[in-house]
């Protein structure tokens, strides 16, 4: 009969003869008396570990003999009587008889271990001292534990199938229960002794073990590992409050990923540094701006949103410009601006004249109206800077008519030298072109002697003076 099959096993025996020696009846196999036997319902059991072993078997024997001893042994020694395991230590507490002495002898046997694999045998004798039967072959017993078999890792989408796994088959119609994390599945109890997981997700990653229902032994959880991208990628500020300039301060990126993912960071986008943890120390208005970490693994990566750092620091580059010119005439102002960079914004203006100790006024602008050096301070929360002092230049108003009354006349003299020069120059003019004018007509006189002078007529005078 092959294992794991059930069915009936029937033992044979030999009736004893009366010339046979005890002996002989513990050594022949295969030959039966008429009505004697032991038939066991399962000869071959594999049991669960810490589970209870029921060991069923029916016997008989001949009308007229009563029974008078009933019980199971294991481990036949040539030549020995076989020992009674209800009075051996290892199975007093654990054996139970639920049989009788009339045809029944099947037992109990609980929590079962590796240390009770043996064949048993069932051995009953009569009022006849001469006869005792042995049931042979026996019940063998086989203890195992279960296994589950299973990839160490699967990444997120595919499949994978879990085997629950034992050392031989189990003899009762076993209904297999599975557990994650010493949770039951409750919707995972089937007698096929696999589970199926479709589609994995990252939230069946997780420590699997498998039961029979019905049995209190589980087996060793064996941890299944469920890779993926990562996912749920944040940055987060440490402190958290307000950070002012000089402080240190710590950026954290988290993300959720198997394997876990290597980390860069981005200020704006420009790469600044890697590791989990980021950290600046002393911290400047440079270091403002917006900041992501990338996660990225075997499986992909994925950006976190960017988040803020907002450095406060107090005023500085203070200075103060003039609307128009630094200098006004006497009952008049001239516009004073101070200005600063600070984060927050100053609002706190304070504004000052060169020896004197107290202010003379405030708000970011501020109306000159005498002369001197003035300069602004810029307050925030975070401190104050003093700017440097602009002259105010204020002139009285005669002081201006005078200046304008001089101006004029210095204007006028100008404009009467210019005419003088002006007169003299034409007068000049005129004189030259009189006197050109009148060296133009004695030379055209003298041209018109010296051309008559050369006409015929005078020729002709000339000849006749020379003749005889």
């Amino acid at each position: 009969m092959s294992f794991g099959e059930t069915g009936v096993a029937m033992v044979t025996s030999v009736r004893m003869a009366p010339h046979l020696p005890l002996i002989f009846l513990f050594m022949i196999h295969g030959v039966s008396g008429a009505g004697w036997g032991v038939r066991y319902s399962h000869p071959h059991i594999c049991a669960l570990k810490n589970s209870s072993v029921i060991m069923s078997c029916i016997y008989t024997y001949p009308t007229g003999h009563q029974i008078t001893k009933v019980f199971w042994s294991k481990l036949l020694i040539h030549g020995e009587e076989p020992r009674d395991l209800s009075e051996d230590p290892e199975y007093s507490q654990r054996l139970q008889y639920l049989g009788d002495k009339q045809q029944s002898c099947t037992i109990r046997l609980s929590h079962v271990t590796q240390k009770d694999e043996h064949e048993y045998y069932f051995r009953f004798t009569t009022d006849n001292p001469s006869v005792k039967w042995l049931g042979r072959p026996g019940v063998t017993l086989t203890v195992t534990d279960l296994q589950v078999e299973s990839p160490e890792r699967v990444t997120e989408g595919d499949s994978v199938r879990l085997t629950c796994k034992s050392s031989c088959a189990l003899t009762d119609g076993a209904t297999f229960i599975w557990y994650r994390n010493s949770q039951p599945l409750t919707e995972r109890r089937d007698r096929n002794n696999q589970l199926l997981l479709q589609s994995v997700r990252r939230e069946d990653a997780g420590r699997y073990s498998c039961a029979l229902h019905g049995h209190t032994y589980i087996s060793p959880a064996v941890y299944l590992s469920v890779t993926y991208a990562p996912k749920s990628v944040s940055v987060s500020i440490s402190p958290s409050g307000e950070i002012v300039e000089g402080d240190s301060v710590t950026l954290s990126c988290s993300s959720d990923s198997n394997p876990p993912a290597e980390i860069s960071w981005f200020k704006g986008g420009t790469f600044v540094g890697s590791g989990r943890i980021y950290s600046i120390s002393k911290i400047s208005s440079d270091h403002s701006g917006e900041y992501k970490c990338k996660s990225r693994n075997e499986h992909g990566e994925k950006y976190s949103d960017a988040v803020t750092l907002n450095v406060m620091y107090p005023p500085r580059n203070a200075s103060v410009s003039i609307t128009g010119s630094g200098e006004i005439v006497e009952g008049d102002s001239v516009t004073l601006i101070c200005s600063s960079d600070s984060n927050p914004p100053a609002l706190n203006f304070i504004w000052f004249k060169e020896n004197q100790s107290s202010g003379v006024g405030s708000g970011q602008s501020f109306s000159a109206l005498q002369s001197g050096r003035f300069y602004c301070e810029a307050h925030n929360q975070h401190g104050s800077q003093r700017s440097d002092a602009v002259t105010v230049t204020v002139k009285g108003r005669l002081v201006i008519l005078y200046i304008s009354i001089g101006m004029v006349c210095v204007a006028a003299a100008i404009i009467a030298m210019a005419l003088i020069w002006r007169s003299r120059m034409k007068k000049r003019n005129d004189t030259q072109e009189s006197q050109m004018n009148h060296s133009r007509s004695h030379h055209d006189k003298h041209e018109a002697c010296d051309a008559k002078m050369n006409e015929p007529v005078y020729e002709n005078v000339g000849l006749d003076k020379k003749r005889p």
